[in-house]
């Protein structure tokens, strides 16, 4: 019988910092996950309590419940690839980010290696799936360097879409910027509501002007901070974390010091059990030997 707070494999692993819901479900399906010894398939469910192992290798419990949410805004800059490990040895994003407890940070949405600005990271894979699914359209604004002088025909086209090699692409909005003294190079201001590989890159390329300097400003909700530095990271508060969860239609989250009182709880019980389970204990808790004044009923305090 399956237990009451089960929830689908991929979630229980988006949520422990492994990916999104989708890219996990690779992971899944080529049998690197095992649930209590047993080779998981996609469809199954699990809950914290069960013995998870990815690769052979087991994933702490306190992994896999369920912990805050965390989002943290990073200004990305040129030279640095959002992959966690690189063949050729190339620096990564991950590098430069705080560490984080019981997970692992999530891009939500890549930049590649020449593009600059902000990216937003979570602990939450539910949170990635959502703000980089196509139907939430979460707007991406860009500024984009590009050569040669630009007709208002071939802005019209790009609005209006052309066409990839993996489908329509296009921009919802194009606005010309004040023009420095750069030649052939013009500046403009672009927005789009997909996450296309190079989406932004290609559209101009494929009306004959090269990109030679592009970077975000803005997605979704926020904008890069003005006063944040290339490589340097920004956590968002209680108040905005709740804002992009509610964005996405998911559940706002307790704040974070109610949280932690109840982690508290729960860890002291857990602590409690495994001292009994230790000393053999079955019919009384290590709270039963309390009388709640903290002293022992064996008398003495604790």
């Amino acid at each position: 019988m399956t237990p009451i707070n089960s929830e689908k494999l991929q979630k229980i692993l988006a949520r422990a910092g492994f990916g999104s819901r989708r890219s996990v479900e690779p992971m899944i399906a080529e049998g690197h996950v095992k649930v209590n010894g047993r080779v998981a398939k996609l469809g199954d469910r699990a809950t914290a309590d069960d013995r998870i192992m990815v690769k052979d290798r087991l994933i702490k419990e306190s992994r896999l419940e369920k912990q805050p949410t965390k989002v943290i805004l990073y200004n990305k800059p040129e030279g640095r690839i959002c992959t966690r490990n690189d063949e050729k040895g190339r620096d990564t994003i991950f590098e430069q980010l705080p560490r984080i407890i019981n997970g692992r940070w999530i891009s939500i949405g890549r930049l590649d290696l020449n593009t600059s600005g902000l990216m937003i990271l979570t602990n939450n894979g539910e949170l990635a799936n959502r703000m980089m699914h196509p139907s939430y359209e979460m707007e991406r604004e860009y500024t984009v360097r590009v050569f040669g002088e630009v007709s208002d025909d071939t802005i019209k086209k790009m609005i209006k879409g052309v066409t990839l090699e993996d489908g329509v692409a296009r921009f919802t909005r194009i606005q010309k910027m004040r023009q420095e003294d750069e030649g052939q190079n013009k500046w403009f201001r672009v927005t789009l509501k997909q996450g296309k590989y190079r989406e932004v890159r290609r559209i101009w390329e494929s009306q004959g002007h090269p990109v030679s300097r592009l970077h975000r400003m803005r997605y979704g909700l926020f904008t890069i901070p003005k006063n944040l530095r290339k490589g340097k990271t920004e956590e968002l508060s209680w108040k905005q974390v709740n804002q992009l969860l509610s964005s996405v239609e998911l559940k706002e989250e307790a704040r974070p010091d109610m949280r932690s009182q109840q982690g508290r709880i729960k860890t002291t019980e857990r602590q409690a059990k495994a001292m009994n389970k230790q000393f053999g204990r079955k019919q009384k808790t290590i709270h039963d030997l309390s009388d709640g004044k903290g002293r022992s009923r064996r008398g003495g305090r604790r």
